[in-house]
């Protein structure tokens, strides 16, 4: 298995990067700083620096991949696009590689509340989250209007720390047992698993510990 990641150098991304080696999957961590963020020295782990934004460097690090997985991050406050314009380009570099699963992450706010309520609509979600959620949510529209094979995690509040395998998860709405906070080991054990388990395939998932 093929894979690139994108975010490979923050906290979930260098999950995803350790659990897909100890898959023996072959990754590409393509980001602006993959060579000095003290990822593992592997012979199956592909370094590509390159910028987010660049149609051709993104295109070239997508091709002959079987998956992508995006853990793109950013600020909160609404003035980084990071997560949708980022996602933007990479969709559109799929579909001219050719490369249609995706799995990819949000946040808990545009999960449903109820069937015509997202939660970041509801009165109770707190308003300093309302532009990260809204940068998420053009991120879902971007893969929603696409013809990939994609799957978008919403989390709660994520925990740096490691695996536990013990986790539920839930199509669309947040899990009935939510403790509003999922550790980054089991999300990018959730990622790695979906790629070819394909329970979630064009669903947002809610998902916590």
């Amino acid at each position: 298995m093929n894979v690139i990641i994108f975010g490979a150098t923050g906290t979930v991304g260098k999950q995803l990067v350790n659990q897909a080696l100890h898959m023996g999957f072959h990754v590409r961590a393509y980001g602006r700083n993959v060579f000095t963020e003290n990822l593992p020295e592997n012979k199956e782990l592909e370094l590509i620096q390159g910028a987010l934004f660049d149609e051709k460097q993104v295109f070239n690090a997508i091709k002959g991949c079987d998956a992508v997985l995006s853990a793109l991050g950013g600020s909160f406050d609404g003035t980084d696009v990071t997560r949708s314009l980022g996602m933007k380009n990479i969709v559109a570099q799929m579909g001219k590689a050719n490369v249609l699963r995706i799995i990819g992450i949000g946040g808990m706010g545009i999960l449903n509340a109820d069937e015509h309520t997202l939660i970041m609509d509801t009165p109770e979600f707190p308003p300093e989250y309302i532009p990260v959620s809204m940068e998420h949510f053009k991120a879902y529209n971007f893969l929603k209007a696409s013809t990939l094979n994609w799957t978008f995690v919403c989390p709660p509040d994520i925990k740096d720390a490691g695996v536990t395998g013990i986790y539920t998860t839930n199509a669309d709405f947040p899990p009935v047992k939510n403790k509003y906070h999922i550790n980054a080991g089991d999300l990018a054990m959730f990622m790695l698993k979906e790629i070819t388990a394909n329970e979630f395939v064009k669903q947002k998932v809610g998902i916590s510990n």
